[in-house]
């Protein structure tokens, strides 16, 4: 079986969203939906290590992690090197697959290592930009679920190789809406070259998950851009 690709995500993407259980027999991997309805069952998220776990015979090992969204745990079994090797405070890229525990979803590990605070930036925007595309299909779909039967709406969805697990989760979501409150925080802020989305996040007493929405939803609807890497501007 190919390996599938280990998606950009939040950890907020994860414990919000829906967790499904795989089947061996059936080679079905575990999998969640999460609230925009995108199925990601392999990860690749930027943490911060706020807690070390590790057995006295070595063979286990886990990683508590907060990304400022959310916080979520990663579990080696046997090869517990690369969690030997981090340190708490360390900002972690982790690569792995979601499982489930006792009702605690967690990320099988298969790769950890250092990075630089910078390439956590890096990834936020990229999360950010992938965001875009799946906000504005959500978007759609709550739209058309207000004249559509479910048979047709479960037709339509198809077609764009979407299930109907994944329309419930979209239909189940709501979001607050933060965009006046972030809107006039960038205009206050901008001093004409735009404002560092690392300052948004410092200043803005909301849960970074909510900020992140946001943002892809300004950068969607054309009320904001990103004149340079890492900064974003009113239009």
């Amino acid at each position: 079986m190919n390996r599938l690709p280990a998606k950009k995500v939040r950890i907020a993407d994860i414990v919000t969203g829906k967790y499904f259980a795989g089947s061996k027999d059936d080679m079905k991997p575990s999998y969640v939906i999460m609230q925009l309805g995108e199925k990601v069952s392999r990860v690749n998220l930027v943490a911060t290590a706020v807690d070390k776990f590790e057995s006295e015979d070595g063979n286990y090992a886990s990683l508590s992690l907060d990304d400022g969204s959310g916080g979520l745990r990663v579990k080696a079994f046997k090869d517990v090197t690369a969690i030997k090797n981090i340190e708490l405070g360390d900002m972690v890229l982790v690569i792995g697959k979601l499982k489930e525990y006792q009702g605690e979803v967690y990320i099988n590990l298969e790769i950890a290592k250092k990075v630089e605070p910078n390439y956590e930036i890096k990834h936020k925007l990229e999360v950010l930009r992938n965001l875009i595309g799946q906000k504005k299909f959500a978007n759609e779909i709550r739209k058309l679920a207000s004249h559509m039967s479910e048979e047709e709406l479960e037709n339509y969805v198809q077609t764009y190789g979407m299930d109907e697990e994944s329309v419930k989760v979209i239909l189940s979501a709501s979001l607050i809406d933060y965009k006046p409150k972030v809107l006039q925080l960038l205009q206050e802020l901008d001093k004409g070259s735009g404002v560092e989305v690392s300052k948004l996040f410092e200043i803005l007493s909301l849960p970074e998950d909510a900020v992140e929405n946001v943002l892809t939803e300004l950068l969607d609807e054309g009320y904001i851009f990103e004149p340079f890497p890492g900064k974003l501007k009113r239009i």
